[in-house]
């Protein structure tokens, strides 16, 4: 028997066995194993987009210089703009950079309510899709390039002629005033018309629930700064839906046991109860974690309502009597941990789950006083705008069109957005019923599989270059401004609805429009308004008020039961970056690794250690996933934590028509999705196809190993004392350490004290969302690699977020750690560079100077974080015009044999010195703000002058919970 001991703490079940492939990788910075035939076709800024010719740029009259400078613009000085961006058709608030007109960087707004300053991972990509050279730039019908005028001719005159008679309009969610208005314009003009709407991945068990128990839809708006106890069921609020950035911000700040300047200490932390299938970032963060298989959850919610004492109207079942009886503890903490914090609990449903679910939830929050206004959970009108009559159920409005295009009723189908043909549930035939519409057109970015299949394909504008306005989760509601004209031939959809009306109007102007009769005799004067709406990026006194609304009576007779799957069960999820396929042409969020698990460029299957002993497979096995006869094939990944008798997928992958980047890469799960289950099922067959499949994942990659890496605690130990929670038990460790390198010399100016600039990352606010990585990303130019690099340990983010487990892998405690460039004191990469490419500044970075390098790599070699990136090609595309549009001009590109790593964003530190001493001043605290700590929605990143102990950073530093990482 092996004795060795096992590690506390571990990355992989690799490492946590310490198997031999382990050991070998481990001492090996780059693997060397994988073919290279996926490089050349990956290589580039945004991967596969290397040597792109003809692309049509801006006709010649956009891009004329002007003769007198805008009094606005400075050279050299970006400007800001404030404008939303679309996120399952709801707002987030951004403020947008600009360079000399071209957009740059994309970065939260502070004053929306959604945002709150911060970003995500997607938010931050999605500048890389305006510049794409793959994007659609041409009417085209049949496939073949047209006109504009020629569209707008054929479908005028055929509505005409028609009266609107079998027009069918298909949206994804609509939170656009704008936008509804044009819809119920067209739906009054032609009287025939019917609108349906469609979201793969919606919130169908919400709109139910609402409509079984209130008799209208609701939206429901939660207040984590009230609630004290929270219990999810399925519900992933930190990192997924509408307003999971401010919902993660309100959680983390009732969190926190340290003053870091903002948010004050406190000894009574909030606590999360988590039931879930699939491990999330929500189920990673919470205090207390239950892994069940999805369809278990409904049973489970009606056994927690009745140990609560809810008569819920129906006999127990043998499923909930089971998990009664087995998770008979849970229940009873559940339910008296509510109990005692009456007003101060909340119960959260996920919108995978099915009705019943969310109708629980509701009760138990109403039952504890926890449901009103100003109370954890708020319920207002619904945010979004759905046809009158329409069904509550995304599946079943898309099914009446399916059934009307078979049967002959549709004549005209436009499809705003979206791309059923490859998103529709698989037994629908989306495709197949669409070749029956006499007349067909589709807006979208992209030329894609729906795109294909209709007779016509209109391009659309990007958000940043649109005029439009959305409502954020709260109904907040923000315009939308362009920042630059339409880089092609494109149109937003309000120009489409318009011209189709018979009217030409350009985007601004009918938005404007739309607003000026909404406001007419509330603001005296408009135009004062609206500029200042758009400026602050919120239409002021729109967010919908909360309703004090019971549930009806007899609402018990919603709960209908929900049969328990048999056999291995699958559970269909977005994929956490590209989300149900909409931004998979995206190489930054392609190439981003997926929190926990670190697999990048393609999508697995997840299933628990449990199932994948029981069937003989292992990690990184291909396997068969065969359902009602059909089937795919994916890449194995046992996830620690994972229910046990099911499996994941992740959505989004398995394009056939998608841009060079996303073509072909993973497998498509909508394959094995039908209308009726949509979001699980049972019955799933699985078999081995081969092993070891060439994944390329990072969890194993930049290892520092042999060391007290992650430090914890718990809140009675801290409060017993403090720092107990970040010693290490070794021995002398009260011993100061020798040193051989010498102090810095650091000068001390007379005119003014040294600037010292130093980070604190706060482990307990880190929930893993890989927005830092992408921020740092998008503001320092670093290119994508490709999966073969990815896989050789060639990847070239400057920040990683490790992934560590500790406990039963069956439900292990997970962690998160940051890890930048340390910029360390006396940095070992500093004294071995032969020409002194790394070296230290004054005030304490660790510098890079890029055109001395020769390429030694000793540097990254002595590096204990291994957090250097080496340029093994020319990885930055340098020939497609349209993707130097893009980068940030106060960052150089680097060149091949370069080493990079994290510079504290350098260049941020000196545009805040130049204004201050323009001003005559100190920076203040704050005023300096890296892009992973701008970017972070809980702000666990502080950066600043560690030199002033009032600013931020330094009360972090000194607090008894800091530590340095490998001290």
């Amino acid at each position: 028997m092996d004795d060795r001991k096992k590690p506390e703490f571990w990355r992989s079940l690799e490492e946590l066995h310490d198997t031999p492939e382990f050991r070998a990788n481990a001492h090996r910075e780059f693997a060397s194993d994988v073919d290279r035939r996926m490089f050349l076709k990956l290589l580039g800024a945004s991967v596969a987009v290397a040597g792109v010719s003809g692309c049509e740029m801006i006709a010649d009259e956009v891009l004329a210089p002007y003769v007198e400078q805008p009094p606005e613009v400075t050279p050299g000085n970006p400007l800001y703009f404030a404008t939303a961006v679309a996120r399952d058709g709801y707002a987030r608030g951004v403020v947008v950079t600009s360079h000399t007109g071209r957009p740059t960087k994309i970065e939260g707004n502070p004053m929306h309510p959604a945002s709150l300053g911060a970003t995500d991972a997607v938010t931050q990509a999605m500048l890389l899709d305006l510049y794409d050279p793959d994007r659609s730039q041409a009417v085209a019908r049949h496939g073949n390039v047209s006109t504009w005028n020629a569209f707008v001719a054929e479908f005028n005159g055929a509505l005409a002629l028609e009266g609107g008679l079998g027009l069918r309009i298909l949206t994804r969610t609509v939170t656009s005033p704008t936008l509804s208005a044009q819809l119920g314009q067209l739906l009054k003009k032609y009287p025939g018309t019917r609108w349906h709407q469609y979201e793969p991945v919606g919130r169908d068990g919400a709109r139910q629930a609402a409509q079984l128990g209130f008799g209208k839809n609701l939206g429901v708006r939660y207040r984590f700064e009230k609630a004290r106890v929270i219990v999810s069921l399925d519900c992933d609020f930190l990192f997924q839906g509408p307003g999971a950035l401010r919902y993660a911000r309100d959680f983390i700040d009732q969190r926190q046991v340290v003053d870091d300047g903002r948010r004050p200490a406190s000894h009574a932390m909030n606590r999360l109860y988590v039931v879930e299938s699939t491990p999330t970032i929500t189920g990673a963060i919470a205090d207390h974690r239950l892994p069940l298989r999805s369809s278990a959850i409904a049973s489970f919610a009606l056994a927690f309502a009745r140990a609560a004492g809810f008569e819920v109207g129906q006999a127990e079942s043998a499923v909930e009597k089971q998990l009664r009886e087995h998770y008979g503890q849970w229940l009873r903490a559940m339910v008296a941990d509510l109990a005692r914090h009456r007003g101060a609990g909340l119960v959260l449903a996920g919108d995978q789950q099915p009705a019943q679910v969310h109708l629980l939830a509701h009760a138990l929050n109403q039952h504890w006083g926890n449901a009103g206004a100003g109370l954890p959970a708020e319920l207002t009108e619904a945010v979004e705008f759905r046809p009158a009559g329409a069904p509550a159920s995304d599946a079943e409005s898309l099914s009446q069109l399916v059934t009307d295009m078979r049967a002959g009723k549709v004549t005209t189908l436009l499809i705003l957005g979206g791309n059923p043909v490859y998103d529709a549930p698989a037994d629908l035939h989306f495709a197949r019923a669409l070749s029956k519409v006499r007349r067909s057109m589709h807006q979208s970015l992209y030329e894609d599989e729906t795109s294909a299949a209709c007779e016509w394909h209109v391009p659309a504008s990007h958000i940043l270059e649109s005029w439009t306005d959305l409502r954020a989760y709260d109904g907040t509601a923000t315009v939308a401004q362009p920042l630059l004209v339409p880089l092609y031939g494109t149109h937003t959809v309000h120009e489409l609805l318009a011209v189709l009306q018979g009217e030409l109007a350009e985007g601004d102007k009918i938005v404007k429009a739309h607003w000026q009769s909404q406001l007419s005799g509330r603001a005296a004067d408009f135009e004062t308004h609206w500029r200042k709406s758009l400026h602050d990026g919120v239409v002021a006194g729109t967010a919908l008020p909360a309703l004090n609304i019971k549930l009806k009576q007899g609402w018990q007779r919603g709960l209908k039961p929900v049969e328990a799957t048999t056999g291995v069960e699958i559970i269909f999820r977005p994929d956490p970056h590209i989300g149900d396929g909409a931004f998979s042409n995206n190489a930054w969020l392609q190439e981003l690794p997926k929190p926990m698990l670190k697999t990048t460029w393609e999508n697995v299957v997840l299933m628990s250690q449990e199932l994948a002993t029981a069937h003989g497979f292992h990690d990184r096995d291909l396997l068969e996933l065969r359902l009602d006869s059909r089937a795919v094939r994916a890449p194995l990944v046992i996830a620690p934590g994972h229910a046990s008798n099911c499996v994941t997928v992740t959505l989004g992958y398995g394009r056939r028509r998608a841009g060079r980047v996303a073509t072909g890469i993973g497998y498509d799960a909508y394959e094995l999705r039908s209308a009726a289950q949509p979001n699980f099922a049972g019955g799933l067959e699985l078999g081995k196809v081969s092993e070891d499949y060439a994944l390329a994942s990072t969890q194993l990659q930049q290892t520092m190993e042999g060391r007290a890496q992650v430090r914890t605690g718990t809140l009675s130990q801290f409060l017993r004392d403090p720092e107990s929670c970040v010693k290490i038990d070794e021995p002398h460790d009260e011993l100061r350490p020798v040193s051989l390198y010498p102090d810095y010399p650091y000068s001390l100016p007379i005119a003014r004290p040294a600037y010292a600039w130093g980070m604190a990352v706060n482990l307990n606010a880190c929930i893993g969302c890989n927005a830092c990585v992408a921020a740092c990303q998008a503001e320092n130019n670093s290119p994508v690699v490709g999966k073969d690099e990815v896989r050789r340990g060639r990847q070239m983010h400057w920040l990683r977020v490790d992934t560590y487990y500790r406990g039963d892998v069956r439900n292990p405690e997970i962690f998160f750690q940051p890890v930048p460039c340390m910029h360390c004191e006396k940095a070992p990469c500093e004294v071995v560079c032969p020409v002194m490419a790394t070296t230290h500044s004054d005030e304490g970075l660790n510098e890079m100077t890029y055109n001395r390098c020769v390429g030694t790599r000793y540097c990254s070699n002595n590096c204990p974080y291994k957090v250097r990136r080496f340029n093994f090609f020319q990885y930055v595309d340098d020939e497609t015009e349209i993707l130097k549009a893009r980068r940030n001009p106060d960052v150089s590109p680097r060149t091949r044999g370069v080493m990079e790593k994290c510079t504290y964003c350098v260049q941020r530190i000196t545009a805040g010195r130049i204004l201050a001493e323009r001003e005559g001043r100190q920076l203040r605290d704050g005023e300096v703000r890296t892009a992973c700590q701008q970017a972070c929605p809980t702000e666990a990143i502080l950066f600043g002058n560690i030199n002033d102990q009032k600013t931020r950073v330094s009360r972090l530093k000194s607090s008894p919970l800091n530590y340095g990482l490998l001290a």
